[in-house]
């Protein structure tokens, strides 16, 4: 494999940190570590880095934040030495004039191949109007933009479906995506915020092998949303246990117990946060420092769900599924004892003279019987 240019030995990057990224990330979308290997040969050899256009409409910049956060390695060799980050509002140098010259030029040299990733809810009541950028509004970008890429992914919950903006009343009308381009695949990516390597290997794979992950329903990748929380969250065996925390600060809270009682929507959310931490810190997600699942990337769930209100287990737990081992013993009253033994006493009399016909008793007892 070539080595690594000389970006990344100049940012202070070694190859065993760049290999180390590209297996995480492929291993993020469900792709083997030689995948991982070819991602960082495609990104080390090719003259060109994948191109990303990143666009910015009504949300908090906390999925870009979470990007910032990823350490090893650090942002600056995740932007120069695997991705070409052409265009992004929160990162760019420039500004006006200038920052809209960088995204017509990324859009015109890189047309049908580059990356463009939407972070935040589009309004589209009033023609878009209560969210405009270089005087275009965001409802006008997105399409534009869109339209040329050669793929289009929607990181965090508010452009995935909308998000906290479109919570009730939603007087902007703000949507998602997928609303917004209609007739175009999206990859959406929900989260408060999203995992950064679930959208790293997204990308990657696309740069390595012009492909996309396999996709559900709602266009989430099923490598990182086919399963609920509730899965493969660290504290299942207190649930199956039947072990809860009933209020926070109490011994059970600070043991460690399930926290479905207080809220906790896992059994419903469909994430990969219990098996890939953020920010490369083990236990760096809401259930694992000791607060309940918000359900973020469930459209029904997020923001319309009260906080600490439980919701329905849609799967059985092993105990429910399964017969148990030992399963419980009822008592007999002493009636019914009674009557048992007066059956078995009739039955056993009769299997004893009926054993005795069979192996011929009478005719012995007969003989007994003469002088």
């Amino acid at each position: 494999m070539p080595h690594p240019n000389t970006a990344a030995e100049t940012a202070g990057v070694s190859r065993r940190n760049f290999l180390k990224v590209c297996t995480t990330a492929a291993a993020a979308v469900g792709l083997p570590a030689w995948a991982g290997e070819k991602m960082a040969e495609t990104v080390a050899s090719a003259k060109r880095k994948p191109s990303v256009v990143w666009l910015h409409f009504q949300e908090c910049t906390g999925c870009t934040e979470s990007l910032l956060r990823t350490s090893h390695p650090d942002v600056a060799a995740l932007v120069l030495d695997l991705v070409s980050l052409d265009y992004h509002e929160t990162l760019l140098a420039a500004a006006g004039a200038q920052a809209e010259g960088a995204l017509e030029r990324a859009m015109a040299e890189n047309a049908g191949k580059y990356v463009c990733v939407i972070e935040g809810a589009i309004p589209t009541r009033d023609g878009g109007v209560y969210c405009e950028i270089g005087g275009r509004t965001a409802l006008e970008l997105a399409r534009t933009v869109a339209a040329k890429a050669g793929a289009v992914i929607a990181i965090g919950s508010c452009a995935s479906w909308g998000g906290i903006p479109s919570a009730a009343p939603n007087p902007t009308g703000a949507s998602g995506a997928p609303a917004v381009l209609a007739g175009t695949t999206v990859v959406t990516l929900p989260g408060c915020p999203a995992n950064p390597y679930n959208l790293l290997g997204t990308v990657l794979q696309f740069a390595t092998f012009g492909t996309l992950p396999a996709l559900d329903a709602r266009g989430r990748p099923k490598f990182a949303y086919g399963r609920v929380i509730h899965e493969d969250c660290p504290r299942r065996p207190h649930f199956d246990a039947g072990r809860f925390a009933q209020a926070f600060g109490d011994e059970g809270h600070r043991s460690g117990w399930c926290l479905y009682k207080l809220g906790c929507k896992g059994p419903q959310t469909h994430a990969n946060c219990s098996l890939l931490p953020f920010c490369e810190v083990p236990g760096a997600w809401p259930v694992g420092i000791g607060h309940p699942c918000v359900g973020c990337t469930e459209p029904e769930i997020a923001f319309r769900v009260p906080l600490h209100t439980t919701v329905p287990i849609e799967k059985p737990t092993a105990p429910m599924a399964y017969p148990g081992v030992a399963p419980a013993r009822g008592q007999v009253s002493a009636i019914a004892a009674g009557a048992a033994g007066l059956v078995v006493g009739a039955i056993a009399a009769g299997g004893y003279v009926a054993s005795r016909k069979l192996s011929g008793a009478p005719e012995r007892d007969a003989e007994d019987k003469r002088p």
